[in-house]
C-alpha cells in the first residue's frame, strides 16, 4: 500500500488555509466596493439631476420645443428599469453603468473591486495547488470524501467565476461568490475535517474521475446561478418598487443588470449545468452496476440526485414552454440549489447507505494508509 507523503499533505493543509484567508479578504473588499460604489453612484445621480434642467433649457433655446404632455399620459419607462420622480436620471445612469449583456463598459472605475478580483485569482491558484497536492499525497483523485468534495467544489466555483469575468463584467457577483466560497471552505474545515485515507473498495474505480468531477463542475455552475437568482429577486423588487428612492440597496443595484437579463443568463448556465447533471446521473448508474451489480437501488443518495435532476428539469421546462418567468423561475432555481446542498450535506451525513462517504470520523469504514 503506498504511503502518504506527509510533507506534501501538510503543504496542502497550509495552502488551503492561506487560500481561505485570501478569499475572506476578497469578500471584505467586494463588500467595501459595494459601499464605495454606492457613494459614487449617489454623487453621479446628483450631478445628472443638476445637469438635466440646464440641458433641457439649452435644447429649448435652439429651437427644439419641449413637448407638451398636458392631458396625456407620461411616457412609460422601459421594462426592467425603475420608475420614480427622477426616472429619466435613473435610466440614464443605468445605461451608463451596465448593459443587458453584462459587457465591460468602463464608465465607472472600481479599483477596490479590481483588487478583490486579483485576490480571488491568487486565492484560486493557491487553492488549486492545495487540492492537487492532496491528491498527489494520497496517490488518488482529491474528492473521495466530503472535505475533499467541498474544497474541490469551492475551487471550481472560484475558477468558473473568474473565467466568466474574462468576457463578462460580473464583478457585481463578487460578494456572493466569494462569500459562498468562504462558507464552503469553512464547512469543509470545521464540519468535515478528514485526514487522507484509503478509498473504500466501491470508490476504487476510474468512474470516480468521470462521475464525481462532472458532478462537482455542475454544482459549481449551479452555485453561480443561485447567486444570480438571488440578485434577480432583489433587482425585480427594486424595478417593481413604487418608491425606489427608499430602496436601501438601490445604488448598488445600478451596477447590476436588469432582472430579465439575470434571468436569461441564469437560464443559459442552468441548461449547461443540467446537461452535466444528467451525465452525472447516467454515469452514476453505470458505476453502480459495475460496483454493486445493479443500475438503480433506491439508495437515499441516488433518490436525491434524481430529485435534483427533476427540479432543474422542471425549471427548464416551465420557463421554456409554460412561461414561468420572473420570480417563479428564480425561486425554482433557488429550490434546485437547496436540494443540491441538502444532497451533499444532510444526506451524506445523516442518511446511511451505500454512498456514505462523508469522511466524518466514526461514519466511515475507510482505513488510513499505513
Amino acid at each position: 500500500m503506498p504511503s502518504i507523503n506527509l510533507q506534501l499533505a501538510s503543504y496542502s493543509d497550509l495552502f488551503m488555509l492561506i487560500a481561505a484567508f485570501i478569499y475572506v479578504a476578497a469578500f471584505i473588499l467586494f463588500t467595501l466596493d459595494v459601499a464605495t460604489s454606492s457613494t459614487t453612484i449617489r454623487n453621479l445621480e446628483s450631478e445628472l439631476a443638476l445637469q438635466r434642467p440646464s440641458r433641457e433649457l439649452a435644447g429649448a433655446g435652439v429651437g427644439r420645443p419641449v413637448p407638451d404632455t398636458a392631458g396625456d399620459h407620461p411616457p412609460a419607462a422601459p421594462a426592467g428599469r425603475a420608475q420614480s420622480g427622477s426616472s429619466a436620471t435613473a435610466m440614464q445612469l443605468d445605461e451608463e453603468l451596465v448593459n443587458d449583456d453584462m459587457d465591460y463598459l468602463g464608465t465607472m472605475r472600481r479599483p477596490v473591486a479590481n483588487v478583490a478580483v486579483s485576490l480571488m485569482v491568487i486565492g484560486a491558484l493557491l487553492h488549486a495547488f492545495a487540492v492537487i497536492a492532496r491528491g498527489v499525497a494520497a496517490s488518488r483523485v482529491p474528492w473521495g470524501n466530503m472535505y475533499e468534495f467541498l474544497t474541490t467544489g469551492a475551487m471550481l466555483v472560484a475558477v468558473v467565476y473568474l473565467l466568466f469575468l474574462i468576457r463578462k463584467d460580473i464583478r457585481f457577483l463578487g460578494t456572493f461568490v466569494s462569500g459562498l466560497v468562504v462558507v464552503m471552505m469553512a464547512a469543509a474545515t470545521m464540519g468535515f475535517p478528514t485526514p487522507i485515507a484509503h478509498l473504500q473498495p466501491a470508490l476504487q474505480s476510474p468512474w470516480i474521475i468521470i462521475h464525481v468531477s462532472v458532478a462537482v463542475l455542475a454544482s459549481a455552475l449551479f452555485t453561480l446561478t443561485f447567486a444570480m437568482s438571488v440578485l434577480q429577486l432583489i433587482q425585480h423588487r427594486r424595478e417593481a418598487a413604487i418608491s425606489v428612492e427608499k430602496a436601501r440597496l438601490r445604488p448598488f443595484l445600478r451596477m447590476v443588470p436588469p432582472a430579465l437579463s439575470l434571468e436569461n443568463w441564469s437560464y443559459r448556465i442552468n441548461a449547461v449545468g443540467f446537461v452535466m447533471w444528467t451525465f452525472t446521473l447516467i454515469a452514476g448508474a453505470i458505476w453502480a452496476e459495475a460496483a454493486w451489480g445493479r443500475y438503480w437501488g433506491w439508495d437515499t443518495k441516488e433518490v436525491w440526485t434524481f430529485v435534483v435532476w427533476v427540479v432543474y428539469a422542471g425549471y427548464l421546462h416551465a420557463r421554456a414552454t409554460r412561461g414561468w418567468t420572473g420570480e417563479r423561475a428564480a425561486w425554482l432555481s433557488i429550490i434546485g440549489y437547496a436540494c443540491i446542498v441538502f444532497n451533499f450535506t444532510i444526506v451524506n451525513t445523516y442518511f446511511p447507505g451505500l454512498h456514505s462517504y462523508a469522511g466524518i470520523p466514526g461514519a466511515e469504514t475507510a482505513e488510513l494508509y499505513r
